[in-house]
């Protein structure tokens, strides 16, 4: 096999991945290896007077080694942890195979070799937990160089720091940032603690279509692809609410789902073309109900994780203990912008935005302009957990009108740390509104706006066989994870975020 573009120790490698071989030795064997137990299991249970833990196997990978002579010491880590072994060359290569000692050992192996080691628990004469090897074996052979994390006196040296490189190769990112994994661990635990609070109340898990007819539920752009046998466009879901909303016209009386959704927009700290949503729509609530709901599950969520509700972020404290601040979206935009854009038409809030120097282009109409202005004004005000409520009804396509005004809808958006973090409605209801309310957004669509809905005509029959009157909710999976972690971006709560081409190898990594 001919190899290109390979730097000195990655050939070094190579050519003791064929040293093993021509030893006898398969570097990548086929057989499973039996695992008795864990680093964290050894740390945490050892007993010297109990003399426990005498039959030990265990696999992971080298992190560091120490040859001295007959006798070496390595570092290997587990999904859990690291822990020290001891290898000493007469118990494991006995006879003649003493020299495979210093052949393989010594020389073929690296760090970032996988290994299996059989052996027993003990403490060395510094008083570190260890491992004796009386067996090894190699599992897999490393053939590229890892970026090793050095610490001594509670400094950290040679850190594989570098944002693109831990997001674009996050399997290295994994192996040598431990912490990085308590994040992911963390996010699964946020799922899995929401999850068993709906199971709780009884509403049902579901599944809906990715591929959809008609890219509905949300204003935003969509993916487009082409389906060859039906000869017809297909969108990747931007939002599955129109879906679960079936359901409940069909006699659910809760359903949600844990979607992956896509929008074919801008790329942030806060935002990915591809992310993760929580939907659930409930048969007989209102908004008012979906708040204190909403509140009671993120305080949940907060003492699974943290056994707390007061968390650090940034440089900033987060009380997500119940019950959070209702403000009304027009209220917000009078307080921190000294403007009341109450009852204003398109022509006054163009002159509005112009003095507040909120830029605008001619696709926006009444409700994207007031969005406008509270986006540039309010937002970054909303620091502590905030519901803001009451959404005019040209910003709320799919929301039922507000009890008390008709100008308004039942909606809220939960906001914290100046982000949206969850958008909910009474959900309109009524077919004859619904179908007003699409041809509207066909109107922006014919402004120029991409991001208006479309006319979803099999949605508004559902509608027609009757809906009872129902609450729902989408919240951000990846948001709320970052908020539960201290994360700073959703790169940092994705395993795999979406990257541009890479271009060139880059000088660390060459290195």
């Amino acid at each position: 096999m001919e190899i290109f573009n390979l730097n000195e120790q990655e050939i070094n490698r190579r050519s003791s991945l064929k040293q093993m071989m021509d030893l006898g030795i398969n570097p990548y064997p086929a057989e499973a290896y039996n695992i008795n137990t864990t680093t964290e299991e050894i740390k945490r249970d050892f007993d010297p007077q109990k003399e426990n833990f005498k039959d030990i196997s265990i696999a992971g990978r080298i992190m560091s080694r120490r040859i001295m002579g007959a006798a070496s010491f390595i570092e290997i880590q587990d999904e859990l942890g690291k822990i020290q072994v001891y290898i000493k060359r007469d118990e494991i290569c006995h006879g003649e195979n003493k020299a495979l000692y210093n052949t393989v050992f010594k020389k073929l192996l690296d760090i970032g070799d996988i290994i299996g080691i059989e052996g027993y628990a003990f403490i060395t004469q510094t008083g570190q937990l260890s491992i004796h090897a009386h067996n090894m074996k190699v599992l897999s052979k490393s053939l590229r160089v890892l970026p090793i994390v050095k610490e001594k006196e509670g400094e950290v040296y040679d850190a594989f720091s570098d944002p693109e490189l831990r997001y674009r190769m996050r399997y290295v990112d994994l192996i040598v940032n431990p912490n990085v994994k308590d994040t992911f661990i963390k996010r699964t635990k946020i799922i899995s603690t929401m999850r068993n609070f709906f199971n709780e109340h009884g509403y049902l898990e579901v599944e809906t279509p990715i591929l959809q007819p008609i890219p509905g539920g949300a204003s935003a752009r969509p993916f487009i692809t082409h389906h060859n046998t039906l000869d017809m466009p297909l969108y990747l879901r931007i939002a599955n609410e129109l879906y679960l909303k079936r359901l409940i016209v069909g006699g659910f009386s809760g359903v949600y789902e844990f979607a992956k959704d896509f929008r074919n927009e801008g790329m942030d700290r806060t935002h990915n073309p591809e992310f993760t949503v929580l939907e659930i729509y409930v048969a007989y609530k209102d908004y008012k109900w979906m708040m204190e709901f909403v509140e009671e599950m993120i305080e949940r969520v907060s003492l699974s994780l943290h056994n707390k509700t007061l968390l650090p972020l940034e440089e900033k404290e987060i009380e997500f203990k119940k019950p959070y601040r209702r403000l009304p979206m027009l209220d917000a935009i009078k307080e921190y912008s000294g403007i009341d854009v109450k009852g204003m038409e398109e022509k006054e809030l163009l002159e509005v935005c112009k003095k507040l120097k909120v830029t605008t282009d001619k696709t926006m109409g009444v409700g994207k302009l007031i969005d406008a202005i509270f986006g540039e004004y309010c937002e970054k005000h909303l620091i502590q957990p905030t519901f803001i409520i009451d959404y005019p009804v040209e910003t709320s396509p799919l929301t039922k009108r507000h009890r008390d005004n008709p100008e308004l809808t039942e909606r809220f958006e939960l906001f914290v740390n100046g982000k949206e973090l969850a958008n909910a409605y009474s959900e309109l209801n009524d077919p004859i509104d619904q179908l007003e309310r699409f041809h509207d957004q066909l109107k922006l669509k014919d402004k120029g706006d991409d991001e208006a809905m479309f006319i979803d005509m099999d949605f508004i029959r559902a509608l027609e066989y009757g809906m009872p009157p129902t609450s729902g909710l989408g919240i951000g999976i990846d948001r709320l994870t970052m908020l539960m972690t201290n994360s700073p971006s959703i790169q940092d709560v994705l395993f795999f975020p979406q990257m541009r081409p890479q271009k060139s190898v880059s000088k660390e990594e060459e290195e």
